[in-house]
């Protein structure tokens, strides 16, 4: 018994072996088998079929190579970019008729504002002329020369001075008119001080309408209007401050003349014995003492010149807050940063002219503009 377990051991071992190779030749077989079915259907494992092959070699082989690429000639280049110089000589050329047009208006508004000048120095020589003319002729025939003999003295000269002065401002119009005749209406040198105040506000009101109309017609980036608008700010700083030095020069003159004027008549007055040369003279100080007092009620020169000047401070500050990026300007964003000066700006305006109308209306209805 102890003999037959070698042998039951060896053919064990041998029977395990063979299954193993049994069931390895079985599965190579099957493996083999199931391959070839997959390729004679057509590649379904990930592997294409022989006819596949044959099929994108064919598509490969018909399909033409790519074109090389084309280098444009000078004059096709410079076709192309034909549009584009157009547009870009149309803004230039828009842009250059606008500056055009601003230079006209400036033009127009110091010619406008010298013929009315002119205009009303005219008419004020030239009827206080007439009626010192009459008045003199009237009076010295009905009281006599040596009766009028002061105020004579008094009446030829400002008589002398307002003909002299209608005469030498009808001269200079007359010259213009034969400049303007002699050069053309439309000719370079045409005389804008020819015309009559009317006819320039008339053309003043026609070239900012075209102005206007080119402006439209440019059509300009919001970004772009941004930057000239905020281009504009220091000339506008300039005409705020220069109209509250305006307005204050007129209140301290008429804070002098208050001052020196009642001063000056209470001590003329005060005399006991005042002769009448000096009782006129009183009288003349004590009208312009209430003329400047009545005039700085009205016209509220000193809160004018507070307001302008208040106005050009935040304005100003504004400016320099954006130049430099501090509060409220410190978004890294340009255009925000246009879009909130721009804001600010136009409210400060806003502001400034509701105070302008706060200053007009009267005291009564003073509380209720706001």
């Amino acid at each position: 018994m102890g003999d037959a377990y070698p042998i039951l051991i060896a053919v064990g071992v041998g029977s395990l072996v063979m299954l193993a190779g049994v069931a390895g030749g079985a599965f190579l077989v099957i493996s083999v088998v199931r391959n070839t079915h997959l390729i004679q259907r057509g590649g379904d494992a990930g592997f294409p079929p022989g006819n596949a092959v044959a099929e994108a070699e064919n598509i490969r082989r018909q399909t033409p190579p790519p074109l090389p690429l084309r280098r444009f000639t000078p004059q096709e280049r410079e076709m192309a970019e034909m549009p584009m110089r157009a547009a870009r000589q149309d803004t230039t050329s828009r842009v250059e008729r606008l500056i055009e047009h601003k230079k006209n208006i400036a033009e127009l508004r110091v010619a406008l504002r010298i013929r009315r000048a002119q205009t009303l120095t005219r008419w004020i020589s030239g009827i206080l002329a007439t009626v010192l003319f009459f008045s003199f002729i009237v009076a010295n025939v009905a009281v006599g020369w040596s009766a009028m003999a002061l105020a004579n003295k008094i009446a030829i000269p400002v008589f002398a001075l307002s003909a002299g002065t209608f005469w030498a401002v009808r001269t200079m119009e007359e010259r213009a008119k034969k400049r303007e005749r002699a050069n053309g209406r439309e000719g370079p040198g045409r005389a804008l001080y020819a015309k009559a105040a009317r006819d320039l506000k008339i053309e003043l009101e026609a070239a900012e309408e075209l102005r206007l109309l080119d402006a439209a017609q440019l059509g300009l980036p919001v970004e772009d209007r941004q930057y000239s608008y905020k281009d504009s700010i220091p000339s506008e700083l300039d005409s705020l401050r220069k109209d509250g030095r305006k307005y204050r020069r007129r209140h301290n003159l008429a804070q002098t003349v208050i001052i020196i004027g009642s001063l000056g008549g209470t001590s003329v007055t005060a005399l006991a014995d005042t002769p009448a040369p000096l009782k006129y003279w009183a009288m003349g100080i004590t009208f312009a003492v209430g003329a400047a007092a009545g005039f700085t009620g009205y016209y509220k020169w000193r809160e004018r010149a507070f307001y302008l000047q208040q106005t050009a401070d935040d304005m100003e500050r504004h400016a320099t807050a954006f130049e430099l990026g501090i509060y409220p300007y410190e978004d890294p964003d340009e255009s925000i940063r246009l879009a909130k000066l721009a804001k600010e700006i136009e409210l400060l305006r806003v502001e400034q002219r509701k105070r302008e109308q706060q200053l007009d209306q009267p005291h009564e209805g003073s509380a209720e503009v706001v």
